[in-house]
């Protein structure tokens, strides 16, 4: 029996665990006992890891790279990264302004609890990505949501975010493209965020692990271009998850301020020590090696994200902002809530995600999740031809309910 003497952490209770991998998990369940599930819940490119990034992980193993690396990642790597940045953005960084983490979600964590005490704000624009709210609980922080409006293509809004501000406001994420609605941020706005960050001395995280999968002209517009004295003030976390269709070699990294990073790797050195070694190396062969593959991912997605809008579109009563990066589509479906099947009403987006699942037998995640329940969210990294079918059982079980 379990003892009161080890009940469990207050910091626990407070957290749920992510949505996502919920979802993804019971889709798989289903399949797993013969059901046709199509699963649209995982944001997972569908394209397998690039051969010379491969390759570079098994010759690290056969080299015997097996051993400890460095807390804060192989030097290489993060010498990699600043030669990434320079190149592609301008921005100066060195090897010691670097942490190489067990993906971008761990360097997020780190962060969070690099920077954060009791009590401290952080603003988070919603909608968000599901684990913004948890780390910055679990860093003793507190989540000061931000709702952005669909009706303004979920552009960060400056006014909302000074109405949200207080004197305990510590930090700000920004993501973009976002995680869930594939929204990115315009360089007006950020320009205004910028300049309110700075003024105000918050902390600015950026998520930028989508910059590659970006379906507008040039490149993603990013609050340290509206304003580079931003920089000493600014941690961008990013990784190769994403562009490099490397979800399960769990590769991120962080790069901002140095005594940051340093406490970062205070707490990384106590908890996971490095990351793997050959997933170290796959990573440096990824970001010094051929860049085609992020441009291939980004041509097999456009198409999707068409048809994907256009039916969704299609569909009365559905509205549905085309994103301009990343992966998913996060349509309204608001319209249906109080509709019922079966003697079941859908109340919100965790009962209509469940209704698919259970009756049209398509895997999503309830826009609840993200901090939303008027959205649903599809991820379009799958084939076409699972979009096509998945729309089609979407729209019959939209048209059954009453």
């Amino acid at each position: 029996m379990f003892s009161e003497k080890f009940l469990l952490a207050d910091r626990v209770l407070q957290v749920a665990p992510s949505p996502t991998l919920a979802v993804n998990a019971k889709a798989k369940a289903l399949r797993a006992a013969g059901a046709d599930i199509l699963n649209f819940s995982v944001g997972e490119p569908d394209l397998p890891t690039p051969a010379h990034v491969c390759a570079a992980g098994k010759k690290a193993i056969d080299d015997g790279r097996t051993r400890y690396t460095p807390a804060a990642g192989i030097v290489e790597l993060r010498e990699a990264v600043c030669a990434k940045l320079r190149g592609e953005q301008g921005w100066e960084y060195t090897p010691d302004d670097v942490q190489i983490s067990c993906g971008g979600k761990h360097g997020l964590y780190n962060i969070f609890q690099a920077v954060l005490n009791s009590g401290d704000e952080v603003l988070i624009p919603a909608p968000y990505w599901v684990s913004y709210p948890p780390m910055v609980q679990l860093a003793g922080g507190t989540p000061v949501i931000v709702p952005l409006k669909q009706e303004n293509r979920f552009d960060i809004e400056p006014a909302a975010l000074a109405r949200h501000a207080t004197t305990k406001t510590k930090a700000i994420i920004l993501n973009s493209p976002s995680n869930p609605t594939g929204a990115v941020y315009s360089q007006a706005a950020l320009a205004e965020v910028a300049k309110m960050a700075y003024e105000e001395g918050w902390l600015v995280v950026t998520d930028d692990m989508y910059e590659e999968l970006f379906y507008g002209e040039g490149r993603v517009p990013h609050i340290l271009h509206a304003d580079s004295r931003l920089k000493e003030q600014t941690v961008l976390s990013n990784g190769v998850s994403k562009s490099f269709a490397m979800t399960g070699w769990r590769i991120g990294y962080s790069v901002g301020p140095r005594e940051i990073i340093r406490a970062m790797n205070k707490i990384q050195s106590q908890s996971t020590s490095n990351p793997a070694a050959p997933s170290q190396y796959a990573a440096l062969a990824a970001l010094t090696g051929p860049q085609d593959f992020p441009r291939q991912l980004r041509d097999a997605f456009i198409p999707r994200r068409a048809y994907f809008v256009e039916a969704l579109e299609s569909i009365d009563g559905v509205s549905c902002v085309a994103p301009m990066g990343a992966f998913y589509v996060f349509p309204n479906f608001s319209s249906y809530y109080g509709k019922s099947y079966n003697d079941k009403v859908i109340d919100g987006s965790v009962a209509l995600a469940d209704y698919f699942l259970s009756e049209a037998q398509v895997a999503s995640v309830p826009g609840a999740a993200f901090g939303a329940d008027a959205f649903i969210r599809f991820s379009f990294a799958t084939s076409m031809a699972t979009i096509e079918q998945g729309m089609g059982r979407i729209k019959q079980a939209l048209a059954a309910l009453r």
